[in-house]
């Protein structure tokens, strides 16, 4: 066999690669997962867990995909950040999340909800933290008022209680930690004791904001930004994090200790889309994740 031979077979491999990582970031899933979290015998709630939509003009095939979960019939809908990836996705968005508006809801916004993608390196991202400079702005201001109309709760540095299905919920959340955005003080002490769940959100699952959680006693913590890694390794998993959350915490549902010992379930989104500049997944398709609380 010869090197042209050889090569001719590693390139025919890699592009069978590049194919295959391209129809897997569309190969939308629903995760379904339980998590013993809730003040009190035999209450439950089903939440639907959605994350980093990354919404274009061109994703019709996911508009459609998150329309459908509705038909799920959650109890209460939490979206973690990073719901655009475009000047126009605001319509977008409220398309994609029309048939849950009506829903009890919270949600949180990411860097990606502030700033759109700029070209970049797209492998810059498997190499660790990137917070590299941002493109132009987005219009935040009107993603959130959307939302808010639709009746969800904006925990952004902020806290709200709400009742979804039998729950009283006492719930707080940050804005995105990746773009120093964070502000939990303005949000820490106890929850309300009264209060059924107590629910922390935020987008970026960096230690400094999760740990802070955990010292409030949060029953759950609902985090995206990782992607799950977007690109997994068999065997080995997620390469990166895109924070400083351990990879092995890339996605699914995990527990996060503090430093004073203290603990909570943190379930970290894979995420429904990609950032267009980097628009692939390996090992790690897209997802929302319907979490039943026990």
């Amino acid at each position: 066999m010869s090197i042209g031979d050889v090569a001719g077979g590693v390139a025919a491999a890699g592009a069978g690669v590049l194919a295959y990582s391209l129809i897997e970031a569309r190969s939308y899933a629903t995760r379904e997962r339980d998590i013993t979290c809730i003040r009190g015998a035999g209450a439950s709630l089903r939440l639907l867990h959605i994350s980093d939509l990354h919404l274009s003009p061109w994703d019709r095939d996911r508009i459609a995909w998150t329309r459908r979960l509705a038909s799920l019939k959650p109890d209460l809908v939490v979206a973690t950040g990073d719901f655009m990836a475009h000047q126009r996705s605001v319509s977008l968005v409220h398309e994609a999340l029309e048939p849950l508006l009506h829903l009890p809801g919270l949600f949180v916004t990411g860097s990606n909800d502030y700033f759109a993608p700029r070209f970049k390196n797209p492998f810059a991202y498997l190499g660790g933290i990137d917070k590299r400079r941002h493109g132009t702005s987005l219009p935040t201001a009107e993603l959130v008022e959307m939302l808010g109309a639709g009746g969800w709760h904006n925990l952004n540095n902020q806290s709200a209680t709400l009742q979804a299905g039998s729950l009283i919920i006492d719930a707080r959340g940050t804005d995105d930690a990746h773009i120093n955005r964070d502000d939990y003080a303005s949000v820490a002490g106890p929850f309300d004791p009264a209060a059924g769940l107590h629910l922390a959100v935020t987008h970026a699952p960096y230690r400094r904001v999760v740990a802070a959680m955990v010292d409030d006693r949060a029953d759950v913590i609902l985090a995206g930004h990782t992607h799950g890694g977007q690109v997994t390794i068999p065997f080995y998993g997620a390469l990166t994090t895109n924070c400083d959350l351990p990879t092995r915490q890339a996605k699914g549902v995990s527990r996060i200790t503090s430093d004073s010992g203290a603990s909570s379930p943190l379930h970290v989104s894979a995420g429904v889309g990609t950032s267009p500049i980097f628009p692939v997944r390996l090992g790690c398709r897209p997802e929302a994740a319907l979490l039943t609380l026990h």
